[in-house]
């Protein structure tokens, strides 16, 4: 195998790691350009594994893989596994046979990606709300369900959470009437929600600050799809709204995470000591968060 291909081991789950320093750069000679990818709608089977903008096929342990093949300017070979499928960017220069010889040995770590990319695909799909009356969702990682209840409109503003009964799931009451429209129930719900994280986030914030030795200057809610926080230098915070259906205690990791690029900016030894000093089993509050199933794009 050429000594300049560098594995680059991207899963969505890893997000946010430093990238590796850049790979010396060596004289290259010309090679054959590569040939023409089999069509797609001839080769690919039902039930195999095939990415949006596949334009490569390649069997990997009895599965058919169809990949999207990347050429750019680039020095390495590089594997990228998403909830889309499989992606390999390559430079200018390397034969497609050495492409598809890394993939062949490297065959066990690209279904695994795989197979753990469709099941995380699967437990948000599971775990997506679709608000309406009497649907049930997560808050502070217990039970909830929402119950819409038209005499409640003027008994409070935007709706009140009513402790769990024997069942063991609590009762989130909205003053609507029972025909309000799907997307009037979300607004709601989640207007509710936002509240709910912004003052327990306000609170675990101003809670770990101190502990930490840092001040930061400002809370602000975000939707983003793939990210649960951002700490900025002005000491600004931004903080996933939809921390609030998680338990408390992966909704602190986050906010610790945060707070502690205060003091680095980085993930460097020095970031996660800082971190440790408060959450000494940090790595175990990390791990489930990756697994925590919350629909981001609800």
């Amino acid at each position: 195998m050429s000594r300049f291909v560098q594995l680059a081991f991207d899963f969505l789950a890893g997000a946010g790691r430093e990238a590796p320093p850049p790979a010396p750069t060596v004289p290259l000679s010309p090679v054959t350009p590569a040939p023409a990818a089999e069509p797609l709608n001839q080769v690919v089977q039902p039930g195999t594994w095939q990415h949006p903008q596949a334009n490569r096929l390649i069997r990997l342990h009895d599965c058919d893989v169809a990949y999207a093949f990347k050429r750019g300017k680039r020095r390495t070979i590089g594997l990228s596994v998403s909830p889309e499928g499989l992606t390999v960017s390559a430079p200018r220069w390397t034969p497609v046979g050495e492409v598809e010889a890394l993939l062949r040995d490297k065959a066990d770590w690209v279904m695994g990606k795989l197979h753990q990319a469709r099941t995380r695909a699967q437990e948000l799909a599971r775990a997506k709300v679709i608000w309406a009356d009497g649907v049930c969702f997560d808050f502070l990682g217990a039970p909830a369900r929402l119950v819409l209840d038209p005499a409640h409109a003027r008994a409070t503003a935007g709706g009140t959470l009513e402790a769990a009964g024997a069942d063991g799931v609590a009762v989130l009451r909205l003053g609507l009437p029972h025909g309000a429209a799907h997307a009037r129930i979300q607004d709601a719900a989640q207007a509710w929600l936002m509240r709910q994280a912004q003052g327990n986030f306000t609170q675990r914030l101003d809670h770990f600050a101190p502990l930490l030795a840092v001040r930061y200057t400002r809370l602000r809610l975000s939707s983003a799809g793939t990210r649960w926080g951002s700490a900025s230098v002005d000491g600004s915070i931004r903080l996933n709204w939809r921390l609030i259906h998680l338990r408390q205690d992966l909704i602190d990791y986050v906010v610790v995470h945060e707070l502690s690029h205060l003091r680095h900016m980085d993930h460097s030894p020095q970031f996660w000591a800082v971190v440790a000093s408060v959450l000494p089993d940090h790595a175990e509050r990390r791990l489930a968060l990756r697994r925590a199933a919350v629909p981001l794009g609800t």
